[in-house]
């Protein structure tokens, strides 16, 4: 939602003194503002952020800041979803009554600021003729970079976090309620859900229209969230994403490589690669290591295996050997790493273009040997700065220009097109390109657990 809002106009005033709002975010982008939302107009509203530092804040402006509750902890994940919510009621004679921030079921008690709302205090946010925004200021600036999902905003009621979520008895994990049983009130919506996009889904009929960017429906999800390029093992590597992370294009003064942000230990997957501008001089494939300099290109790493561009597939600075095709732009090539079958003590590495397997080889078949990479096992992948496991990843093998790549872990995108055809055989769990092999998934949190 780099540069994606949503937008309705309030014509009818209800409750300006108590609300709550709660979503499902994954940020994309850190070190910058960030509006998740916000409510009224011009330098009048009242709003919900991340600054610059990562911190969350819930605030009002008018003329000044009027209220301010700002986290003292940040929020850097990129991997994940957090659950954000919180509950204003300045009915309440005790301040800190008046605003409560939950985030993922706990509610904050720390903060840098804690400026809460007067007694009493009218808002902005039930105010007819006031805009209702989500995914940027008032002004249409400094828009969340980032994936939104189930957004609920009820009018009249302040709910604790039980009304949207629950600890899972099994895992421990707190996960949202699809259907929540709340009041939602004269300007409440339930929007971001399930598809069902901008259309709201609480029976109040307060739909909101895009008011500018595009909307992507993409799995990932609260539920399942999908594997993505890392923005944060980006040190030495200088590469900017967009997207929300899927796609990339290199830094100009570094060769190294860029890795995805859920690692692999067991199980089959599959993921697609299109680099669409400077495809010479690419590297795709795996890695067990992290990068610890600059200059560490992925073909020349003993636990790193590179699919070339021009000259096939590298490992250790070493060919492998084999037939495999040269590629260029807008050419899709496939990964497919099975860590659960050996052959000759190594597991299993395949790489295809375009939908056709390289060197003969054929992953929906764990017992044929023909055109097989072997790759060191995730167990055997110890010692300094190797992983105990396989990341995807990629660089460019020249610090003299920048490269473009767009990466498809199962959303069904590149970059923001969608692609063009069903893949099949992704175990129920992801859309691509071309057929996945039989027995192979999205590297996703419901991936691993298959």
């Amino acid at each position: 939602m780099a540069s994606t809002r949503l937008d309705r106009t309030i014509s009818s005033t209800g409750n300006r003194k108590i609300l709550t709002f709660s979503a499902w975010i994954k940020r994309s982008k850190l070190g910058v503002w960030q509006n998740v939302a916000s409510f009224g107009q011009g330098g009048n509203r009242d709003y919900i952020a991340f600054d610059s530092s990562d911190r969350f804040e819930v605030a009002q402006y008018a003329g000044g800041q009027t209220y301010q509750i700002k986290t003292t902890r940040v929020f850097r994940d990129t991997s994940a979803f957090y659950h954000i919510q919180y509950a204003i009621d300045t009915n309440q004679a005790t301040a800190s009554n008046r605003l409560k921030i939950y985030v993922n079921g706990v509610q904050e008690t720390v903060f840098t600021n804690s400026s809460y709302p007067a007694e009493d205090l009218q808002m902005y946010y039930n105010l007819s003729g006031e805009n209702q925004k989500i995914g940027s200021d008032t002004d249409n600036s400094n828009y969340f970079d980032g994936s939104m999902s189930h957004i609920n905003y009820i009018d009249g009621t302040a709910y604790d976090a039980s009304a949207f979520g629950e600890t899972d008895t099994t895992t421990g994990e707190w996960i949202g309620k699809t259907s929540p049983s709340v009041t939602y009130g004269t300007n409440g919506f339930f929007i971001l859900k399930d598809g069902n996009g901008i259309t709201d889904q609480s029976g109040e009929g307060n739909n909101f229209t895009l008011g500018g960017g595009t909307l992507t429906d993409l799995k990932d999800n609260p539920d399942n969230v999908f594997a993505t390029l890392n923005p944060l093992d980006n040190y030495w590597q200088g590469s900017t994403f967009s997207n929300g992370n899927n796609t990339i294009v290199t830094g100009s003064n570094s060769t190294t490589f860029n890795t995805s942000t859920l690692l692999m230990t067991s199980g089959k997957y599959y993921v697609e690669v299109k680099p669409t501008v400077g495809s010479a001089t690419l590297n795709i494939g795996v890695t067990g290591e992290q990068a610890v300099n600059a200059s560490q290109t992925l073909a020349s790493r003993g636990t790193g295996y590179a699919y070339l561009s021009s000259s096939g597939v590298f490992n250790n600075g070493s060919s492998v050997g084999g037939t495999f095709n040269s590629y260029t732009n807008n050419d899709i090539i496939g990964i497919a790493i099975n860590l659960d079958d050996e052959q000759d003590g190594l597991n299993k590495l395949y790489f295809s273009k375009n939908g056709v397997w390289q060197n003969g080889a054929d992953p929906s078949t764990p017992s044929s040997v023909t055109g097989v990479v072997g790759i060191t096992k995730p167990s055997n992948l110890i010692g300094e700065s190797k992983m105990g496991a396989y990341a995807f990843a990629m660089n460019e093998t020249w610090n003299d220009n920048t490269r473009t790549v767009q990466w498809n872990f199962g959303n069904g995108y590149f970059g923001t097109t969608a692609v063009s055809s069903a893949g099949t055989n992704a175990s129920d769990n992801g859309i691509f390109e071309y057929d996945v092999p039989t027995g192979y998934t999205a590297l996703s949190t419901k991936g691993l657990n298959l």
